[in-house]
This record gives structure tokens, sequence and C-alpha cells, in this order.
């Protein structure tokens, strides 16, 4: 059903969102290629940071297009096939991202608490297969989730009330038993969602005790600021992540889904460029 009704606000919205959507493609394109191509950036941190960037893209790509296609034709239909794809795709990529933000916590806390240890805890290798795990494990985490919805029966109505295929208005068409759905969305969300942010957490009071315990205040800044950027990142996305998703189905409000849902998708790529790069000397050099 989209974002409005309106038809005065389709074409401007449309306007909004191409430049929007293009914004977010070429600056998590610019941090992929400048990782890519200049050798000083080829360290855990930014590798870290541009597989982020190939994530927000991602994830942003399996809702733009389709939404800039129903805001410019008003043509607002989406096959069964479509719409299942589109729910996985968006899950595999919001779960790697949420391991890719604890692997970035992770590297943070070696750095700051084991500096003379950090080349060997994230050598080359072990910051690959640390990257390579984290994109398997997101690949299969929503599998069975998908599994679950496809196996649904949608006899209510076909009027999703959103812009994208999402679990909680999909659920609410359903008219099959959804409790089993429900228990595995707070499994997935307590294993990927508060395991991981529960790590970072933990791992964030290790490195601000660390930081503290730095006796010269030009080391702590320069400590605290290399650490800035991922924790302003972490409290966007899992703020807009618990609003939309750790909540019963009875608490569905589609004005309120639609709003976090449009920040999650639209607020946190645009912001993660900026945010990584602004006041890094490195990425600037």
């Amino acid at each position: 059903q989209g974002l409005s009704d309106l038809p005065q606000l389709q074409f401007p919205l449309f306007v909004a969102f191409v430049l929007v959507y293009t914004t977010i493609v070429l600056s998590n394109l610019v941090i992929f290629v400048s990782v890519i191509c200049c050798s000083h950036l080829h360290t855990p941190m930014y590798m870290f940071l541009c597989n982020l960037s190939v994530l927000d893209i991602s994830y942003t790509s399996t809702i733009l297009p389709k939404l800039l296609v129903m805001l410019f034709t008003q043509c607002k239909t989406i096959s069964f096939v479509e719409c299942m794809i589109q729910v996985y795709f968006f899950m595999f990529f919001v779960c790697t991202e949420v391991l890719v933000l604890s692997a970035m916590a992770y590297d943070r806390y070696i750095a700051i608490c084991f500096p003379l240890s950090y080349f060997h805890f994230m050598s080359p290798n072990h910051c690959t297969t640390l990257i390579v795990a984290v994109w398997i494990i997101g690949l299969i985490e929503p599998l069975l989730h998908t599994v679950f919805i496809c196996n649904s029966t949608y006899c209510s109505s076909h009027h999703i009330d959103h812009f994208f295929c999402d679990v909680s208005p999909l659920m609410k068409l359903s008219c099959s038993y959804t409790l089993i759905i429900e228990i595995w969305t707070y499994i997935l969300g307590f294993l990927i969602g508060i395991c991981m942010f529960t790590f970072i957490v933990i791992s964030y009071v290790f490195i601000i005790s660390a930081i503290l315990n730095i006796k010269s205040a030009g080391g702590r800044h320069k400590a605290f600021s290399t650490c800035a950027s991922h924790m302003t990142c972490v409290i966007i996305f899992y703020g807009t992540m618990f609003c939309l998703y750790i909540k019963p189905t009875s608490m569905y409000s589609p004005r309120q889904d639609k709003f976090y849902a449009l920040l999650y998708v639209i607020l946190i790529p645009l912001l993660n460029p900026l945010i990584y790069t602004l006041k890094n000397k490195d990425f600037k050099q």
C-alpha cells in the first residue's frame, strides 16, 4: 500500500527517494572503492567498514528500487515470490550487519585493551575468516524464518499495509497459526540482536575502562575518537531495530512501523559514511 495514498505526494516522494538512494549508493561506493584501492586503508577496521558499506547498499537496494517503481508507476503490486525474496534478503543483510557491527566492536576491544597483541589477534587470516563467517551465518540465519512465512496461508487480505514485504505486516494478513513464527522471531532476535548487542556493550565497558586508565588527556582523546563513530552507528542501528522488531505482533502499528522502517532503510546507510569519514584523517588522505 506504500507510504501514502495522496496522488499529489507521489512525485515529490519519488524525487526525494531518488536523491536519497543515489546519495546512499555513491557515498558507500566511495568508501568501498577507497578501501580497496588505497593500501594504507588495508587494516581490519577499514575492511570491516568496507563490508558495512556493501551491506548498507545491499539492504537499501532490496527495498528502495521497488518503492521508486511504485511511486513512479502507481502500480503497487508485488508477486508472492518477489515478496518472499525481499523478506529473505532484507533479513539476510540486516543479520549480517548486526554481526559486522559486533566484529567491529571486537576489533576496537582488541586494539585498545590489547594493543601489543593486536596484529596477532587481528591478522589478515583471522580477519578474513571472521568476515567470511559473518556472511555465512547471515546467509543461513533467515532461511527457516523465510520458510515459515512462505508456508503460511494468506486468506484475509492481499493488501500489505507497508512499503515493502516485512514480517509484521505479513503476519497480520496470515490466517495460519503464527505463534511458531513469533517464537522463532524472538529466538532470532535474541540470538542475533540481544546477544550481539550485549556483546558490544560488554566490549565497550572494557574499552571505556581501559581508556580511563590512560594517563594523558591526548591519549584518552585519541583512543576514544577511534570508537566514537562505531558507538554512534550502533546506537542508531539498534535504536531503530528494537523499535521495529522487539515487540509482540499485537502491538503492530502500521504508521509507526513505516516511520521506523523508513529511518532504518534510509537514515542508517545515509549517516554511516558521514559518521565514519568526516573526522577520519586516514580516509581524508
